[in-house]
């Protein structure tokens, strides 16, 4: 029996420098069971580590793109394409597309743990916002705020730099989307949105609507492969029996039906499931904003993304992701067990008074995270009033052209045009009523 005031055995030295592999275990101490461990800190030991993928251009590094025919650096995209183009020599070329170059389309359906991509890594708290390149052309030093912009010219030799390597601050995704709606094109549309909506729209909002300052704008998105699995269950309901009883106005419809417990087990994966990675354009809090309008205008071709060139957002502005893969797990879960219901609805059919499901589960096997940019056009009027008033966007899909918006309108009109309709749906029914008596 040990001695109560006894001093306990000291720590045996360090055989090493320090590390923590170099210091044996005490004796008669063995490695811990994670079996023994609670719930939550089980998972976690268990939990394979992220995988990253490299997406980084190393070539790019020094900030300079050059074309590959004449070394100049002044290159934008061409517009309507996802070429590159030379303003020096007018040499064209495609970028690597990366679903191709990293493997990103093939094994969803073996996924295991969490796969992250280089450019979707955990944002650095301390990581700084300006990138300073020293230019070789002349020795001067350039600047760029990547909180507005990726690219800015030499103003001595006139060299084009672009923040092409992946630092830790959010602004550099593994991919882009290129433009292909053209300025012109998504004026257009956003004009014939508001003029089929000009009635009733905010006499404020139509003497201010200037379509032309419309903005092209990368905005931040983690797209997530996934694989899972998910066991719902509810109870079902089949009419047997339909039924009224009362007369005249005190008539009252009844069912009988058959109740049944239902569940359902369903796998399955997702392919390039988008997430905004931007916590203010997630916030789709309607009474100061109509960030939800740029969820309409998905889907977006992830397919077609090129690898990370910063010269695509030449001419356009973008927004830094600020959000991790850990903030975004909880947005990710709903939008799959969202999938998982619809991926049984099909199975459900034969209960007529519908299925009301009280009990899930979602089994998350693996996901795979890539940082991308997609393209918006994007309008906005601020309509004052109370706490700040309200942000309205219109915005166009800048692949496909698929337009959406929000439209400040006065409220009387609707009330008139409301009470109008009501009025002529009474006369309708009441001259119905006559006619059949």
């Amino acid at each position: 029996m040990s001695n109560a005031n006894s001093s306990p055995p000291p720590l045996p030295p360090l055989t090493g420098p320090g590390s923590p592999q170099d210091v044996p275990p005490l004796p008669g101490s063995s490695p811990i069971d994670p079996a023994t461990l609670p719930q939550p800190i089980r998972d976690e030991l268990l939990a394979p580590d992220p995988v990253a993928i490299d997406t980084s251009s190393d070539e790019l590094k020094d900030g300079l793109n050059r074309c590959p025919k004449c070394g100049a650096t002044d290159i934008r995209q061409k517009p309507g394409g996802d070429l590159l183009i030379c303003l020096y020599c007018r040499n064209v070329w495609h970028g690597a597309r990366v679903e191709e170059e990293f493997g990103l389309g093939e094994g969803i359906d073996q996924l295991k743990g969490t796969v992250v991509a280089s450019g979707a890594r955990d944002i650095a708290a301390d990581a700084a916002s300006l990138m300073t390149f020293k230019c070789t052309g002349c020795g001067a030093e350039v600047t760029v705020n990547t909180d507005n912009a990726m690219t800015a010219r030499c103003h001595w030799c006139r060299h084009v730099f672009g923040v092409n390597e992946q630092v830790d601050n959010g602004a550099v995704p593994d991919a882009v989307l290129p433009f292909h709606i053209r300025k012109e094109d998504a004026v257009a549309r956003i004009r014939q949105f508001v003029d089929k909506r000009r009635l009733f729209a905010l006499k404020a909002f139509k003497e201010q609507f200037t379509p032309e300052n419309v903005v092209g704008v990368y905005l931040p998105y983690m797209i997530v492969d996934g694989n899972a699995s998910a066991d719902i269950a509810g109870q079902g309901e089949i009419e047997t029996r339909r039924y009224t009883r009362g007369t005249g106005d005190k008539k009252k419809t009844y069912y009988d039906a058959d109740v049944y417990q239902v569940e359902r087990h369903v796998d399955f994966t997702v392919d390039d499931l988008p997430l905004e990675s931007s916590t203010e354009r997630g916030n789709l809090d309607t009474k100061v904003n109509t960030n939800n309008i740029i969820n309409t205008i998905l889907p977006f071709d992830t397919k077609n993304a090129v690898k990370w060139n910063a010269s695509y957002l030449s001419g356009f502005s973008s927004e830094k992701r600020n959000a991790d893969v850990q903030h975004l797990l909880p947005r990710l879960e709903d939008q799959l067990l969202s999938i998982a219901r619809a991926q049984v609805e099909a199975s459900v059919n034969r209960f007529d008074r519908g299925v009301r499901w009280e009990q899930e589960r979602l089994d998350v096997h693996g996901t795979r995270w890539v940082s991308m940019y997609l393209p918006v056009w994007l309008y906005s009027y601020h309509q004052p009033g109370r706490n700040g008033g309200l942000l309205h966007y219109i915005a166009v899909n800048g692949r496909t052209g698929e337009t959406m918006g929000s439209v400040p309108v006065q409220q009387w009109k609707l009330l008139m045009a409301a009470i109008t309709v009501g009025t002529i749906l009474e006369g309708i029914a009441l001259w119905i009523v006559g006619a059949s008596s």
